[in-house]
């Protein structure tokens, strides 16, 4: 038997490999041979000295749990992961306290509520990986600890964030269900369908992608039964209101609308089909295939009525929408010879957007194509050119469309809410994980830097429980180096640090996207996580501790000010709908709105009413500042929880059922942390075995004399001392052995040999024994031949 390697390959990642010819000390090359029997020679790196990783014996592939592999590394973990996924199908895999869940892209029978009950009561190792398994456990330690837990789901658009998330709830509905009749497991559940069609739209990687992040607390009460929730948001990328790439969609709740437009109810909306409205027509094709808008919006407004929204709300949600599709309707008239603009008071669009908004047409036909100017000396108006027109346009469609959404928020949380006093919660995390596109923006640096303060989070919370391990069995603790990205955090958010330095130019009177560039540059060009890339003097490269991003500084600031004009607030300040005017009065509690794919609606029923003066504060605070504010909210919560960690992993971009593609999941495993959690494991003493297990794995290794004692601990004290000569390759727990990286590639192999030797002896003895009866046979006839012959 030859051993086994992995060497890299462009194609697969790693592929194994035979070596043929043993190696000595100063070779240049390995003698392999691949798995399609072709001999290969793989030159080594001799200033490196670096030998290729070794693979794991059989024994170990399938394993359900990646950090019982003997050879922790990155090869080993994919390989394993493709086996389980593609060969025996299971898209769950625990890698230490982290469950992997690898997205099938078709409907499994495992989500039942038998699934459910076999589930719930078990121990975490007992059953097959699942997330109902890791709900369980969040629950069992909720009731077992009293603690607080937190579920966190992360993983790239299209990974499955959102289903798993919604499993865990229906886990916690089903068995925390209440025990009196106020049907609350039926509205937390209603929430989605409402948070899908305002919060989720189609990309090109997703139909279904969330375009915002959420924090659902699922509370119980002393017996552990469901008594309420409530939801923060944080992220809403507000920018796909006014704008879509090819192939993508706005929120679904656009075109729900549009399908439904010729129900009597919506006949004074004056929509028409999709097409017809330039905010929701962009990415080109605006229908889905295998989705019904018509039919989602039966389901989006049953939810609303089962969350307690009245007709008439809903009525004033629809009109708001409808009113946004027309404001990106609008035909702005330039006048010759001059920049000024102007709206035709004749524009069926703008009377269907005053008339649905309640607001005065003459005010908003002026405001929106002028703007106040007010100095020290004096206040005067001035005309806006078309470019600052359409700007204008869009922040306005932008505020009113998150406006909404917040009202909304607080709304399925005021339906959430119980006045039974809260013995303790379970949160689910839903955010979206690491991105990186051709061109990032403002967007993706607020979400990579969301995932960077929660990978040091999971970090540090992975390094604790393996330290609380080794104390718990009594083993000596040295301190295990492991990759802490606080330094890039630091760059971020520290004083003087990017987000500062952004809020500094966006107060400059004429602060530029390439001034904050540059200013970068002189600050941070010596940090270890900035570059500057050579061909271009307006981005800059963040080394994230998943990979390094290039960042386009180009509307940096305007996404950060997200400005939107005072005069056209007042207007719909004063329209004739209390639903609307109560949208805009920021002294109700409404949260500053935050901008595109960022800041946080910390929407609780408690603040209902802030004092005006700091609500008026907060409003001038940039989004920059608000992100960070609510990170640091979010951070707190999960610091004062017990958290439980589900990776999704997206195996292939097609969305085809059961294909795995090694390069797309690599990169997502690096992005996630979970070689991380094997590096953290290997670093230490990674493999585990009770002395019970391997009493019975091993116990062909040991002598007669020695499994006669009745000691089992002793027993194995005697035979490790034995087999493994290096006393540092394994230490003795109370209830635990521990093993570095390969000592269980070892025994197996003594085991093997063992067992080789014993099967030989037992060939040869057999063998000679038929020999022997044949030979018996054929001399017993040969003398009765003889006989009869003779006679």
């Amino acid at each position: 038997q030859y051993t086994r390697v992995w060497i890299p390959d462009p194609d697969e990642v790693w592929r194994s490999a035979e070596i043929v010819k043993d190696y000595k000390e100063g070779d240049k090359s390995l003698q392999l041979k691949l798995e399609d029997e072709t001999l290969y020679e793989y030159r080594l790196d001799l200033q490196g000295n670096e030998l290729p990783l070794l693979c794991n014996p059989d024994i170990l592939v399938r394993e359900n749990d990646l950090t019982a592999l003997s050879y922790l590394h990155e090869p080993a973990v994919l390989h394993n992961l493709k086996v389980r996924f593609l060969e025996s199908n299971f898209v769950y895999t625990y890698c230490g306290i982290v469950l992997v869940a690898i997205n099938p892209y078709e409907e499994l029978p495992i989500y039942e509520e038998d699934a459910i009950y076999a589930y719930s009561g078990q121990n975490m190792g007992d059953m097959d990986p699942h997330i109902f398994a890791v709900a369980e456990e969040a629950y069992k330690q909720m009731a077992r600890d009293e603690k607080n837990q937190s579920i966190i789901v992360s993983g790239e658009s299209g990974a499955g964030k959102t289903v798993s998330a919604k499993y865990a709830m229906r886990f916690f509905t089903t068995v925390g269900g209440s025990a009196s009749k106020t049907n609350i497991e039926a509205k937390v559940l209603a929430s989605n369908p409402i948070m899908e069609a305002i919060g989720n739209a189609r990309t090109t990687r997703n139909d279904n992608s969330s375009r915002f992040g959420k924090y659902i607390e699922i509370g119980f009460d002393k017996r552990y039964h469901i008594i309420g929730a409530n939801m923060r948001t944080y992220l809403l990328e507000k920018s796909r209101v006014v704008f879509q790439a090819e192939h993508e969609r706005n929120y679904h709740i656009f075109y729900q609308l549009c399908a439904s437009s010729s129900l009597p109810e919506f006949k004074d909306l004056g929509l028409t089909c999709a097409e017809d409205f330039f905010y929701i027509s962009q990415g080109g094709d605006t229908s889905i295939s295998g989705v019904d808008d018509a039919d989602d919006f039966e389901k989006t407004r049953h939810a609303f009525t089962l969350l307690g929204v009245k007709e008439s709300h809903q009525m004033t949600i629809f009109r708001i929408i409808a009113a946004i599709l027309h404001l990106g309707n609008l035909e702005i008239q330039v006048e010759r010879g001059s920049e000024a603009c102007s709206l035709s008071s004749e524009d069926e669009h703008l009377k269907n957007f005053c008339g649905l908004l309640g607001v005065e047409l003459s005010q908003m036909q002026h405001w929106l194509c002028n703007r106040k100017l007010v100095t020290t000396a004096e206040t005067y108006v001035k005309n806006m050119s078309l470019h600052q027109v359409v700007n204008a346009m869009n922040a306005l469609a932008k505020h009113i469309y998150a406006q909404l959404f917040n009202w909304i928020v607080q709304h399925i949380n005021k339906a959430l809410h119980t006045t039974v006093k809260q013995h303790s919660f379970i949160g689910v995390l839903d955010i979206y994980g690491f991105e990186t596109f051709e061109v990032n923006s403002f967007e993706q640096f607020c979400i990579n830097y969301a995932n960077e303060k929660l990978q040091q989070q999971f970090n540090l919370h992975v390094f604790k429980l393996e330290q609380e391990e080794y104390m718990k069995e009594g083993i000596p603790w040295t301190l295990i180096d492991f990759y802490d990205n606080q330094p890039c955090i630091d760059l971020i958010e520290a004083k003087l640090g990017i987000l500062d330095l952004l809020d500094e130019e966006c107060k400059v009177p004429r602060g530029t996207d390439q001034n904050w560039a540059q200013k970068l540059y002189d600050r941070h060009g010596s940090s270890q996580h900035f570059q500057k890339p050579r061909m271009s003097n307006t981005s800059f490269i963040i080394l994230h501790f998943a990979d390094k991003v290039e960042y386009q500084s180009e509307g940096f600031l305007e996404k950060n000010r997200d400005t939107v004009y005072e005069e056209q607030i007042s207007i719909l300040k004063a329209s004739k709908y209390p639903m609307v005017a109560d949208l805009f009065h920021e002294e109700k509690g409404a949260v500053p709105v935050t901008p595109v794919g960022k800041g946080t609606s910390k929407i609780s029923v408690r603040s209902a009413r802030p004092a005006i003066k700091a609500a008026n504060k907060e409003h001038k605070k940039t989004v920059g500042h608000q992100f960070r504010n609510s990170l640091h909210l979010l951070m707190e919560t999960l610091n004062a929880t017990t958290p439980h960690y589900v990776r999704c992993i997206k195996p292939n971009d097609e969305k085809l059922p059961f294909k795995f593609d090694p390069k797309r999941a690599v990169q997502q495993l690096r992005a996630c942390g979970v070689l991380e959690t094997v590096r953290i494991s290997a670093a230490g003493f990674p493999s585990r075995w009770s002395y019970h297990d391997f009493l019975k794995r091993y116990r062909v290794l040991m002598k007669k004399t020695d499994l006669a004692k009745n000691d089992k601990k002793q027993i194995c004290k005697t035979l490790l001392e034995d087999l493994i000569k290096d006393p540092d390759k394994f230490q003795f727990g109370h209830t635990k052995i521990f093993f570095r990286a390969g000592q269980v590639a070892y025994l197996e192999k003594l085991r093997a040999d063992k067992f080789r030797a014993a099967i030989i002896m037992i060939e040869k003895t057999v063998r000679g024994w038929l020999q022997r009866v044949k030979y018996q046979r054929l001399r017993q006839a040969t003398v009765v031949l003889q006989r009869y012959t003779r006679g």
